[in-house]
């Protein structure tokens, strides 16, 4: 039996038209129920640093979704990658248990696993064809997942950069107490009160074990956070270099200092990102053979500066310069255009590398209602539709119409992910 019998061709095109139709947040669900008809399982995790704040994306069993965590994706990635980029019925240590899965890697380095995979049709024959099948496709989605995120709207970017905060602040106070405990552990074992010298010595040993351990969980995080401003800038030069290649366009790189400061992950994506859409946008241009474009850091700001030799005519109201203004504005970012007529123009862009006090207020981006806003707050704490709607004083059903806008416009795919989305304090400030 083949996979075009298992999963007719009308059908894998239409469904994976579906998944890359997703936003980030529901790629996750779709992708599963897509190779559902190929491979059942218990749950889907995708894995890509393309995501700073949101690395993981998951579906399926809650046991298993809810509880994966990032150092176990890291080892997971190493594995299926020793086996040449897929794997099938390998065992590893996912949500804290050992468990059976089937894996791939994408060109672009993503990962996906299937948990406790079971072949729709199980011979050998359809098993190589089926695996061949699901690594195109998965290729195909983690594409689209990394131009997703370039090309991603004010809420995600602010979003992603929350969730980057917030999971730094998690990782150094998980820590600073374990780091605590385990040294006053080691100081007890290491007494020479202690009376069962054997058992000190491997008590010693379980406890440095897990101490080097949580250095690794911390040191990951801060890799996958983290990118030195030299390697970003050099990624965003391999992202231009077809736009020379294929074209009379000269692009001229001014390189950053080697030595400046690690740009945090969302905003070195989103400076690569903004980078592409304003040469893009100047190209578009008659008369533009030539663009220069260079990277500084303060140390508090990334700073970006984009010149071409064209009419001079470029504002901040040309369509795409406005559409790259919204997503610096979702960083804290300023962008301003200097144009001299025959002489070209000049776009300058500040990327701030550390969040602001004060939240983003995120409702203009979102375009909430008053009312949508109150829910969209009582949704976040965790309040049900029926308190809600006492608390609101109007109808479950209506309630429920305003989660669903709510949902829609912000871009999440259930309850769950809307509450994580939303920072209390910055709808404290609407």
């Amino acid at each position: 039996m083949t996979v075009a019998i298992q999963l007719s061709l009308t059908a894998l095109v239409r469904g994976l038209h579906t998944v890359l139709s997703n936003p980030l947040l529901g790629i996750a669900p779709a992708l599963a129920e897509l190779l559902s008809p190929l491979i059942r399982h218990s749950a889907l995790v995708i894995f890509t640093e393309d995501c700073t704040g949101r690395p993981q994306k998951r579906a399926g069993d809650p046991s298993i979704a809810d509880h994966v965590t990032v150092a176990e994706m890291d080892v997971v990635r190493e594995q299926v990658r020793s086996n040449n980029s897929a794997s099938w019925a390998a065992t590893g240590i996912i949500a804290g248990t050992d468990r059976v899965f089937a894996g791939w890697i994408a060109s672009s380095g993503a990962l996906m696993v299937l948990t406790d995979p079971v072949l729709a049709s199980p011979t050998a024959e359809t098993l190589d064809e089926v695996m061949v099948t699901v690594a195109g496709l998965w290729d195909l989605v983690a594409l689209s997942i990394r131009h997703q995120v370039a090309a991603a709207t004010p809420a995600y970017l602010f979003d992603s950069r929350t969730m980057s905060v917030e999971r730094a602040a998690i990782i150094a106070e998980l820590s600073d107490a374990h780091s605590t405990t385990l040294e006053m552990l080691l100081a007890v074992l290491r007494s020479r009160e202690a009376s069962d010298a054997a058992a000190r010595r491997a008590a010693t040993d379980i406890a440095a074990t897990a101490m080097v351990k949580l250095r690794a969980v911390s040191d990951r995080d801060r890799k996958l956070s983290k990118e030195p401003v030299a390697k970003a800038f050099e990624s965003l030069q391999n992202d231009l270099r077809p736009l020379a290649r294929f074209g009379d366009l000269d692009i001229q790189f001014i390189e950053p200092p080697i030595n400046g400061r690690a740009l945090p992950g969302e905003v070195a994506h989103a400076g690569r990102a903004i980078v592409r859409g304003a040469v893009l946008a100047l190209v578009e241009q008659s008369g533009v053979s030539r663009v220069r474009v260079q990277w500084d850091c303060d140390g508090s700001n990334l700073l970006i500066n984009i010149r071409d030799d064209g009419p001079g005519n470029l504002t901040v109201d040309t369509a795409n310069v406005r559409q790259l203004s919204a997503r610096v504005t979702a960083l804290d970012g300023t962008l301003r255009v200097e144009a001299t007529n025959g002489w070209g123009s000049e776009i300058f862009v500040s990327l701030p590398l550390d969040p602001v006090s004060t939240h983003l207020n995120m409702a203009p981006l979102w375009a909430l209602t008053s009312q949508e806003k109150r829910v969209l707050e009582l949704v976040a704490s965790g309040t049900r539709n029926r308190a809600i709607g006492d608390a609101l004083n109007i109808t479950e059903n209506t309630v429920k119409f305003h989660v669903a806008n709510v949902l829609k416009k912000v871009g999440a795919s259930n309850r769950a992910e809307l509450a994580s989305i939303v920072n209390i304090r910055s709808l404290n400030a609407m």
